[in-house]
């Protein structure tokens, strides 16, 4: 079995979907992979769930059509952080992640979460392009 933590985010931007594509293409037998499909919630005041959020239900979907088994995964905090632990935690393989695009100084101002997962992990990163607004 072959576990990959997902991070997903909750833009609609078809961040989640390309990452899911990605996982569901690796070279590995349907069956044996499992992705955990991972939400940190910086700030949760209605004590929404991973369960509600139309990315994470998109990304499922087209895992589990490809053969892919789900688990969802919610935590809350800073999400790099919370990223590395939850892999850590579900002893995952593999860390899949998705960036916005940013210029350098938004990057500097207000971070990267890609980018710090990539830094900190002990695990290999798959780190999945933003799809194109054609």
């Amino acid at each position: 079995m072959y576990d990959v933590l997902i991070g997903i985010d909750n833009a609609e931007d078809g961040r989640a979907l390309a990452q899911a594509e990605a996982i569901a293409d690796l070279p590995i037998e349907p069956g044996q992979v499992t992705a955990h499909l991972c939400h940190v919630f910086r700030e949760n005041p209605e004590g929404a769930s991973v369960h509600q959020l139309a990315s994470v239900r998109r990304a499922r979907k087209t895992l589990e059509e490809a053969g892919v088994n789900c688990v969802h995964y919610e935590a809350s905090g800073r999400p790099a952080d919370e990223l590395l632990s939850a892999a850590k935690e579900v002893g995952a393989e593999a860390i899949c992640v998705s960036g916005r695009k940013r210029r350098p100084t938004g990057k500097a101002v207000f971070g990267s979460v890609t980018q710090d997962v990539i830094l900190g992990a002990d695990v290999p990163v798959l780190a999945v392009p933003a799809p194109s607004a054609d």
